[in-house]
């Protein structure tokens, strides 16, 4: 698995997720892939700050939202990567 791939299926990743956790989805939606390497998936959010209201979640991600994302990707890609926020 490599981050062209993980792109390829990345909206696959986040419908699955709107399906377990609504809130985990929002406060992922935006997330910008930007490296995957030795099993750790690193998101950028810095697009959240162009629109005209920001929509920053990072105050309401909390654990239990990236598990549901780590699980999200696992049904998806069978990967269970470490989460990295930037």
């Amino acid at each position: 698995m490599d981050l062209a791939q993980l792109k390829i299926q990345w909206n696959d990743v986040l419908d699955q997720l709107l399906e377990q956790d609504r809130i985990a989805w929002l406060a992922f939606f935006d997330a910008r892939l930007v490296a995957y390497e030795d099993d750790q998936l690193t998101l950028d959010f810095a697009d959240s700050q162009k629109f005209a209201n920001p929509h920053d979640f990072k105050k309401v991600r909390n654990p239990s939202h990236t598990q549901a994302l780590i699980e999200a990707i696992k049904s998806v890609l069978g990967i269970s990567p470490t989460i990295i926020e930037r």
